[in-house]
């Protein structure tokens, strides 16, 4: 009878400290590589919680933007348990549609979970006193380049220090291998060269307070003028995504500007040029500049109106807050963790044989810490699009200077958003 009762006891008491949300089934949204990535976590994260069942849902990318603008506008109806955004953009739904997501700190993100990732990756998901998304993956920039392209051009890529030693590098490269260009830029359909170099020199769209245009201010206008005379110089090829892949699996390719994400679309497009890749430091404006900057990343964040708020924190928290989950998508789709404790991972200082053995992750990630922050802020598509056709513009000849042309872009993006132009 006693062993009965304390058989009861004991089976309540296992009752009683299984979390309520245990049992849960979670959809996620993402994109392409970022949802094959957070796939490849998901027998790790059961391993820990076998009662969560995970739904990761691949809509596109720009789907998952669109549906939650549409659902957010909706009050959250229609929005899964967890959403990936895109740091460059995330502004844009936290001060549009400020209730639509969770403050992670309600839900157990504490401050020393938060000092985990750079500032540059916290700088665009956190308002004041609320966190609205956990940090995901970067994209330290780097330049990929093929070893056998430069080395049969007598170039040391070490001794690329600032972009006119690129531009140099360019014409021997380019005279060494007929028909392989330098590099390219999308400079019809994207900021990206604008955006990299920017960042490098510590300026961007707007002030780090979000409250000022600084479009126009010298780091940028010297970008603008650099990117024009790499342009100029046939150092630079126009090229949208698609070309650039084309020419990339033609072996057409010499150097490819990227952030470290790219690293993925190299090994899946270019199978077999295994062991003809390399990676080093994106060169500055001076011989002794800053070498670090950031393109593209993402962000995990919570739906304010989930119904599994804790299972889906539990997802969150394991995929991007841990080692194991991180450096798992580093593995298997080459997703450049933003938690600085991932460089301390034995797979990061492996040599990697599809980069003729080079500890390209130990290379890649020691550069996070430099990042200095760019904003976004919630007039970024604005301030974008306005950028794309001043560039266009100004490379066809239509500004008398790259400070013209950026006084022009600063001017428009203060008449579409009401900010003012910085001294």
């Amino acid at each position: 009878m006693r062993l009965h009762h304390f058989g009861v006891a004991l089976a309540l008491g296992v009752v009683m400290s299984t979390p309520a949300w245990a049992a849960s089934t979670i959809t996620v949204w993402s994109w392409n590589v970022a949802a094959s990535a957070l796939k490849s976590t998901l027998d790790g994260f059961k391993k820990q919680h076998p009662d969560i069942t995970v739904n990761v849902e691949d809509l596109g990318n720009q789907q998952v933007f669109d549906k939650m603008l549409a659902a957010c506008a909706a009050g959250g109806d229609g929005l899964p348990d967890i959403v990936t955004v895109e740091n460059f953009e995330a502004e844009i739904f936290w001060n549009r549609f400020p209730d639509c997501f969770s403050n992670l700190k309600d839900l157990g993100y504490t401050e020393e979970m938060q000092k985990k990732f750079p500032d540059f990756k916290r700088t665009e998901l956190e308002v004041g006193d609320v966190a609205y998304a956990m940090p995901w993956d970067s994209g330290p920039v780097a330049v990929f380049y093929r070893r056998d392209f430069y080395e049969k051009a007598g170039v040391d890529p070490q001794t690329i220090k600032n972009w006119d030693d690129f531009i140099a590098a360019g014409k021997k490269i380019s005279a060494a291998n007929p028909g392989v260009v330098m590099t390219q830029a999308d400079f019809n359909g994207d900021s990206e060269w604008f955006r990299m170099i920017a960042n490098e020199q510590g300026c961007g769209y707007f002030s780090n307070d979000g409250q000022a245009i600084t479009i126009n201010q010298p780091p940028c206008v010297a970008t603008l003028e650099k990117l024009k005379q790499m342009k100029d110089a046939g150092t630079i090829t126009a090229a949208d995504w698609g070309e650039k892949i084309q020419t990339l699996v033609a072996g057409k390719a010499a150097s490819e500007l990227f952030g470290g994400w790219y690293e993925g679309t190299i090994r899946d497009a270019a199978k077999d040029q295994a062991g003809k890749w390399g990676v080093y430091m994106m060169p500055s404006l001076t011989a002794d500049g800053p070498r670090a900057a950031n393109l593209g990343g993402s962000s995990l964040a919570i739906a304010a109106n989930s119904k599994n708020k804790e299972a889906s924190w539990e997802f969150v928290k394991y995929t991007l807050s841990t080692t194991e989950g991180q450096v798992t998508m580093l593995k298997s789709f080459g997703l450049v963790p933003s938690l600085l404790d991932a460089d301390k991972d034995p797979y990061v200082s492996q040599p990697q044989p599809f980069w003729g053995n080079q500890k390209i992750w130990a290379d890649i990630l020691s550069t996070l810490p430099k990042i200095k922050p760019a904003r976004g802020t919630q007039f970024q598509s604005d301030a974008e699009g306005i950028y794309r056709q001043v560039q266009t513009k100004y490379f066809s000849g239509g500004y008398p200077n790259a400070k013209a042309a950026l006084d022009d872009a600063a001017q428009q993006i203060a008449s579409a958003t009401g900010l003012e132009v910085a001294k």
